[in-house]
């Protein structure tokens, strides 16, 4: 395993527990919808929700806009994807080279990136927000959530689960599943690839040279709120 898509691909332990990965997922839903009310989005909303994950709250989010499509970089993700939730008509399924065909130029309400750009090289990034950008609708909203900060680290990761696990009923499951991670392939691809971190100004900066413009929203969406979320729209 060289690679981050290949670690997502396959079988992996991020998550200490069922419960944990609900609460997660659980958490993630309700920060989308957040967003989606906070843009006055109707029924005949089109959004696109991207690196999704196994996005387990699928027909709580579907449910709130008209067309909902569902884009993970992971080819096995994708196909559990669509054997669980393919039945919902309002939704679309796309691996990334895909896309263009599940949703044309200019036609997304709403994007919602989560948990994902730390996984990539700045020059990918700056890529990606342009293809967000051509998506978009010219009063559509761009949601870029858990962005690391430089200063985070691990600590705040480790902290940030525990009192999680505290809170929701998995804390032995946590305990347990930082002993494991210590020798995980999750933590030797950190170790060796590295996480990307961005200051506040550095994304705010980056937004704008790719054509938007940009602030940063309170809270983060998900169960991190030491990381960073920001929503962002054409220029």
């Amino acid at each position: 395993m060289a690679d981050w898509r290949s670690f997502w691909d396959g079988e992996h332990a991020i998550y200490v527990s069922d419960r944990h990965k609900a609460v997660h997922y659980a958490a993630i839903a309700d920060g989308i919808l957040d967003h989606v009310r906070l843009a006055g989005l109707g029924h005949d909303a089109v959004m696109l929700d991207y690196a999704c994950g196994e996005a387990l709250e699928t027909p709580r989010v579907a449910a709130a806009v008209g067309r909902l499509i569902l884009c993970d970089d992971a080819p096995s993700v994708m196909a559990k994807l669509r054997e669980r939730f393919g039945g919902l008509g309002n939704i679309a399924f796309a691996l990334p080279e895909d896309l263009d065909a599940a949703l044309p130029d200019g036609d997304a309400d709403l994007i919602v990136v989560s948990s994902l750009i730390q996984y990539l090289s700045r020059d990918d990034l700056t890529g990606l927000l342009g293809r967000f950008r051509a998506k978009l609708k010219p009063d559509g909203r761009l949601v870029i959530a858990d962005v690391i900060p430089p200063e985070a680290g691990m600590v705040p990761d480790v902290l940030s689960l525990l009192r999680n696990a505290l809170r929701h009923g998995y804390l032995p499951a946590a305990v347990a599943g930082l002993v494991a991670t210590a020798v995980s392939p999750y933590r030797k691809l950190r170790s060796e690839l590295g996480l990307s971190t961005y200051a506040e100004a550095d994304m705010l900066a980056l937004f704008v040279e790719t054509g938007f413009s940009a602030a940063r929203h309170q809270p983060n969406l998900g169960l991190t709120p030491h990381r960073m979320t920001f929503v962002a729209r054409p220029a």
